[in-house]
This record gives structure tokens, C-alpha cells and sequence, in this order.
């Protein structure tokens, strides 16, 4: 399918906090740089006391709308309301992205890029960086599977060489940025607020993957992510319990009886993987200049 250059869909771009100003400006002033037209940036609040609310207002005006909850929400409840907002407004596609993020300025027109070539893409994502350094991937694309009871991140902590170069479906996009056609929210429904923080980007995906759409891998758009600002760390208690919550509901709502003669085996060999990783130093507690987006 093409489209002329002067029918370019419209965008809202939902950035949830909480208790992020400095994040959140620091994520705001990378989207100022945005090549695509017709974007248009919807800040959600969830009951910040830290003045993120005044801070946007003061530097965007009416340039960023803002949507304040009256209690920090989570991130599903959250990213639901900017989500309403943003389909009320008539946005044609609507872009979650986490406040502890920097993009690239043609980040969105790469994320587009697949979904007008093809009406069969529900969902795209981005290749999405850690912070520091800037070339160690965080996701390259994401893996569900259901023998061993994990969802996975490809080429996480691999230095990008190019290997994940290949655009191409993927079983989920994560939370942190991904693209959605308004028509996937008005089929399948919002984000599932029963998952606090986790896992919510993955049953969206299956939702969305059994309602007949794809979700697509765009390598060449890029984001750069500040890990777990929210939680405490890479490797904080909040995010392992918070994880591990939101696993069980995930993993007890789609595997089916024989799925589980497996997972407890696959469980114990990740433990231990990431007991191996953290021994080498390879994952290490990451402290956060301030909160995030779920608290």
C-alpha cells in the first residue's frame, strides 16, 4: 500500500511518570527533535509530587497535553488513560514509550514504515538500546515461549553488530516503546490493569496475535533506555516480586496442563543463568536518578 507524503497518519506519543521530572524532560527534548508530522505528545501523570506536572507545563505549554491521575495507577492503569485520551482525539496510531527513554529523531517514521506497507501489522517495535553504552542492545525483538514459561528479550546485552539488522514478526513488543493501530485497542481492548508492572506488553501482543494481527521488529528505528529507573534497579526486590507476580498471572492465563510438566525445569536453569550472570558482572544493580513511570 502506498501513501502520498501529505497523508502521514497522525501519532500520539504516551509518556506515563511518576515522580520523573527529570526523566521525563530529558525524554521530552529527545521527541522535540521527531522528523514525522502530525505527532503529538500526550504526558500522563500518575499523581507525581515531585513538580513533573508544572515543570512540562512551564517549558511546553500546550504542546504537550497532559493527562493527571489522581493516584499513581501503574503502568497498565496508567498508559490506559493516555490511551482513551489519545483514541478520543482521533490519533490514527498510538505510540507507548517510557519516560526513561531517548529517541532518534526518525525513530517514528521507521516504526510507520512497515505498518502502512502492510495493514496486517497491528504492532510495531524498535530496537531498543541501553543507556550507557549507547551500542549494548536491550531488545531486539521478543520471544514468548510457553514450554519453558519465559518471554524474553532478543539480544539483550549483546553489542549490536548489525546481527538483528533484519526486520521481521516477532511474538511481543515491550511495553517500554512500542506503535499500535488505534483499530488494535478498539478490537482487542486496553492494557490488562490486573498486571502492575510486567508482562502487560506481552498479553496485550497474544491479544492482539489472536485477533488476526503481527507484530513487526523495525531494527532501524532506535531508542535508548535508562533500565528500571521505576523499580529501584536493574536488580531491586520491588522489580524481581513485581516480576515474578505478574509471571504467574501471564504464564497461569495461557499455558495450557502440558506446558507446565516443563516450566518449573526451564524456571530453575533461568535462576541459575541469571545467578551465572550476575556472579561474571555481567547484570549489576543499576541506581536511578529518580522514579519512573510505574513507581
Amino acid at each position: 500500500m502506498q501513501r502520498a507524503a501529505d497523508a502521514t497518519p497522525s501519532i500520539a506519543i504516551i509518556v506515563l511518570t511518576w515522580n520523573g521530572r527529570d526523566l521525563t524532560l530529558d525524554c521530552l527534548r529527545s521527541l522535540e527533535a521527531i522528523t514525522t508530522p502530525h505527532v503529538r505528545t500526550v504526558l500522563v501523570d500518575n499523581a507525581s509530587t515531585d513538580g513533573t506536572v508544572e515543570a512540562v507545563r512551564a517549558r511546553y505549554g500546550d504542546r504537550v497535553a497532559i493527562v493527571e491521575n489522581r493516584a499513581n495507577l501503574g503502568f497498565a492503569a496508567g498508559n490506559n488513560a493516555g490511551i482513551r485520551r489519545a483514541l478520543n482525539d482521533g490519533a490514527e496510531f498510538i505510540l507507548l514509550l517510557n519516560n526513561d527513554t531517548v529517541v532518534a529523531p526518525d525513530f517514528t517514521t521507521e516504526l510507520l514504515r512497515p505498518m502502512l506497507a502492510d495493514l496486517s501489522i497491528g504492532i510495531a517495535a524498535p530496537k531498543i538500546f541501553y543507556a550507557e553504552p549507547r551500542d549494548r542492545i536491550w531488545f531486539a525483538g521478543g520471544e514468548i515461549s510457553l514450554w519453558r514459561g519465559t518471554a524474553r528479550h532478543i539480544g539483550i546485552r549483546e553489542t549490536d553488530r548489525g546481527q538483528y539488522n533484519l526486520e521481521r514478526d516477532i511474538d511481543y513488543a515491550t511495553g517500554c516503546a512500542f506503535l499500535v493501530r488505534r483499530e488494535v485497542f478498539e478490537k482487542v481492548g486496553d492494557l490488562d490493569p490486573g498486571y502492575l508492572a510486567y508482562f502487560e506488553d506481552a498479553d496485550f501482543c497474544l491479544r492482539a496475535r489472536a485477533a488476526g494481527y503481527r507484530i513487526r521488529y523495525a531494527p532501524l528505528s532506535h531508542v535508548w533506555h535508562r533500565i528500571s529507573a521505576s523499580t529501584g534497579g536493574q536488580l531491586s526486590h520491588r522489580k524481581a516480586t513485581r516480576k515474578l507476580a505478574s509471571s504467574r498471572r501471564f504464564f497461569a492465563k495461557y499455558a495450557r496442563p502440558w506446558h507446565w510438566a516443563t516450566i518449573p525445569f526451564f524456571f530453575t536453569l533461568d535462576v541459575v543463568r541469571i545467578g551465572g550472570l550476575v556472579l561474571a558482572g555481567r547484570i549489576r544493580d543499576a541506581e536511578p536518578r529518580t522514579p519512573s513511570s510505574t513507581g
